[in-house]
């Protein structure tokens, strides 16, 4: 009978190592000892270091698309609402974790892209799938006449994105939730405050 594969053992004990101590701290053997798997396992299943980030990201982008879909398919709540959805959602993970752990594509789009350039692709084409439902959900909001439209869906989901990453990376820093907060109220003031109807104007 053929032995079980270890690879998504592995996969998923390289999140974690990967998340305590980035990839450029994260040995073959802390990852295998974690697994509970022999080193051979590793060279088995990936060629490279690299190659087993890419799984790694691709494992943790999966579970990114699924928080997507927890708001954006919510049917009881509207476009705009859909996105601040999101933002509390992440903000509710991020608080189990003590806001001590951010997002693993923002961590290796620091540490791991200035050095790897497959690394840097496949972060890139991330970012690209990642802003599709979110554009998709304000160009919805901008049709329904809650957000104006100054700016162009992919644009201002380019935005988001990257101005999150940023409150992230922020918050990780002071170990607390204010840099998350600040951002959402500011953004939903102003990049995406509710599209004021002119009054009326008195007769003449």
């Amino acid at each position: 009978m053929p032995k079980r594969s270890l690879k998504d053992d592995i996969v998923a004990a390289g999140l974690r190592v990967m998340f305590r101590t980035g990839y450029n701290g994260s040995s073959v053997r802390d990852i295998v000892a974690e697994a509970g798997a022999p080193q051979g396992s590793f060279t088995n299943h990936f060629r490279s270091k690299e190659a087993f980030a890419e799984a790694v990201l691709d494992r943790y982008f999966a579970h990114v698309k699924g928080l997507v879909r927890d708001a954006m398919d919510d049917p009881t709540l509207t476009p705009r609402d859909k996105l601040r959805r999101y933002l509390d959602i992440i903000t509710g993970r991020l608080e189990r974790d003590g806001f001590s752990r951010g997002c693993l594509i923002g961590d290796f789009s620091l540490e791991a892209a200035p050095q790897s350039e497959p690394l840097r692709a496949r972060l890139a084409a991330i970012y690209a799938e990642w802003r599709v439902p979110f554009a998709r959900c304000i160009a919805a909001a901008q049709a329904a006449g809650e957000i104006a439209t100054t700016f162009d869906p992919d644009e201002l989901a380019e935005f988001l994105l990257a101005s999150w990453q940023g409150a992230i990376l922020r918050m990780k820093v002071e170990r607390g939730p204010a840099p998350l907060e600040r951002f959402k109220a500011i953004v939903f003031a102003t990049v995406f405050a509710p599209v004021s109807t002119p009054e009326p104007k008195e007769p003449t």
